[in-house]
């Protein structure tokens, strides 16, 4: 998948497209939180297969429950259609 900067329009239909992710200037961020450390780190290693699979890889932060994922493309200075397809695929497998 070729990365490219999703315009003002694609930017503002990412609040429905992606629920639950905060939509900031250059990159998209998501807080999630479980009952156990266990099942943060068994949704880490999910998600972590997921960004393999793509070759994008996220900022992210783990305390004990909590897991925060952020997303940008670095190379291209914001937001693009990879950051949106891992929110999404993300989105699939939290229960949250």
């Amino acid at each position: 998948m070729e990365p490219y900067l999703l315009r003002d329009e694609e930017l503002n239909e990412l609040v429905v497209k992606i629920p639950g992710w905060e939509i900031k200037t250059k990159q998209i961020k998501r807080e999630f939180n479980f009952s156990s450390f266990i099942e943060a780190f068994a949704f880490m290693t999910k998600v972590a297969l997921i960004c393999e699979k793509y070759n994008h890889h996220p900022y992210w932060e783990n305390v004990y429950t909590k897991v925060i994922i952020k997303f940008n493309t670095h190379d291209l200075g914001g937001i693009t259609n990879l950051d949106q397809t891992l929110a999404s695929e993300i989105n699939k497998i939290c229960h949250q």
